[in-house]
């Protein structure tokens, strides 16, 4: 009996060290992996430029141009205020948690070259009013204008080869800006092929 008591004592006296060597391979695991996670995050928010468009307001907009404001010359420098409890850290390399009021930093956006012209306007004056060269008094065309006014619209075809054009943003105001299209509005952007488009090389059979 007393030989029994003795081996169960040295069973469990040799699994102690078993016991603290898992303990330890799992405490170095989860270190590990904690230590992995923190990087990742850190990497994520590592500068403030860096953050998604959801994580930061959105920019101001004129009223009157539906343009960011300061925008000049075809593009606008912006303030960008990160959202309420956002970490990331600074140009001058300190970390901070935002607020939702503090500037966090500036950067350029493109915006467009307005000078008054609507196109909500323009697209009713050329429904509505079309027939009487309307759209084309507005728009800066004064003698398309008066010629269609003179031929009834050429006739109506005019008139509606006229919409078709200012509703699809292909005519806009004589002077080279761009019409006033709510910021979220239907805009159009143009693409044309020139010599310094790059014409992907059709492979031969």
């Amino acid at each position: 009996m007393h030989q029994c008591h003795v081996t169960k004592i040295n069973m469990a006296s040799s699994r102690r060290p078993l016991v603290c060597l898992r303990s330890g391979i799992w405490s170095l695991l989860l270190y590990s992996v904690y230590t992995h996670l923190k990087l990742v995050l850190a990497e994520e928010v590592d500068s403030c430029e860096n953050l998604r468009l959801g994580q930061y307001p959105l920019t101001i907009i004129n009223k009157d141009t539906q343009e960011p404001e300061n925008c000049t010359g075809m593009t606008a420098w912006v303030e960008c205020l990160p959202a309420p409890n956002i970490s990331c850290r600074l140009s001058n390399g300190t970390e901070f948690r935002f607020s939702g009021e503090e500037v966090g930093f500036n950067k350029t956006i493109p915006c467009r070259n307005v000078s008054g012209y609507s196109y909500k306007v323009a697209v009713a004056l050329s429904l509505f009013l079309g027939w009487l060269g309307a759209d084309r008094f507005y728009l800066g065309y004064p003698a398309l204008g008066l010629l269609k006014f003179c031929t009834v619209g050429f006739c109506g075809i005019g008139t509606l080869i006229d919409f078709i054009l200012i509703a699809m943003q292909i005519v806009g105001p004589a002077d080279g800006s761009n019409y006033i299209v709510d910021y979220y509005g239907a805009r159009l952007t143009q693409l044309s092929i020139t010599n310094q488009t790059y014409r992907k090389p059709h492979l031969s059979l």
